[in-house]
């Protein structure tokens, strides 16, 4: 809906005539009473009663009345919030779990003090995972670990982590892949960064795990192998 036909339809009711409204639109009454004809034939509805020399407002009128003062004042608020240059909007950024636990709560907490108007969703996820979902833009930004797959995406290093293999205390020192040949991994879904670096460290020795458990959780996952 044309904006400035309702910017014009208001005026003429709020100035109670046309050669009023024209005045203060400093448009020709002639150039008023055309827009307002042309709206009426786009919504196919009479605005205007014609009661001697005054306009009073149809049942239509009135209705379109509070329809035209939301559209004016949401187009005026979309004006201001592109102006101001200050982010708003909802924000989704992916993570992997342990990132999101560990790293995230400090830097999401800045952002917001900085940007309380703009919401952030959080998705957590495998790095492949994640990195589809950058693909398909389902997310602005994921926080991967590598390696991965990063063509037609940019990508910066923020966070140096120290990948470690843990295993239950009466296991014993690992120092080769051939030590935990025959045992049970439990490890994250197939698109983990980190579970493709144990598998590529094991099958340059030629070892494959007895079985391989898969779980959704960190905490999980160190419990299992706890127990």
């Amino acid at each position: 809906m044309d904006l400035t036909a309702l910017k014009i339809f208001k005026s003429v009711v709020e100035h109670g005539g046309i050669n009023k409204a024209a005045a203060r639109l400093h448009r020709v009454p002639s150039n008023v009473t055309t827009r307002i004809k042309q709206l009426e034939e786009q919504l196919g509805a009479k605005l205007f009663l014609r009661i001697g020399r005054r306009l009073s407002l149809s049942a239509e009128g009135k209705l379109l009345l509070t329809y035209a003062d939301q559209l004016l004042r949401l187009s005026s608020e979309a004006e201001a919030a592109l102006r101001n240059g200050k982010p708003r909007g909802t924000l989704r950024i992916g993570a992997l779990e342990s990132t999101a636990a560990s790293r995230l709560p400090p830097v999401l907490s800045r952002y917001h003090a900085l940007y309380p108007e703009v919401l952030i969703e959080l998705v957590t996820g495998t790095s492949g995972a994640l990195v589809s979902h950058v693909h398909k833009q389902d997310v602005e930004a994921a926080f991967v670990a590598e390696p991965f797959n990063a063509e037609g995406l940019e990508t910066r290093t923020v966070f140096v982590e120290e990948l470690v293999l843990i295993t239950p205390k009466s296991f014993g020192p690992v120092r080769s892949p051939k030590d935990l040949e025959n045992r049970t991994v439990i490890a994250f879904t197939t698109g983990c960064s980190y579970r493709r670096r144990l598998e590529a460290w094991l099958s340059a020795s030629r070892i494959l795990p007895d079985r391989v458990i898969e779980f959704q959780s960190y905490h999980a996952i160190i419990a299992c192998v706890a127990a």
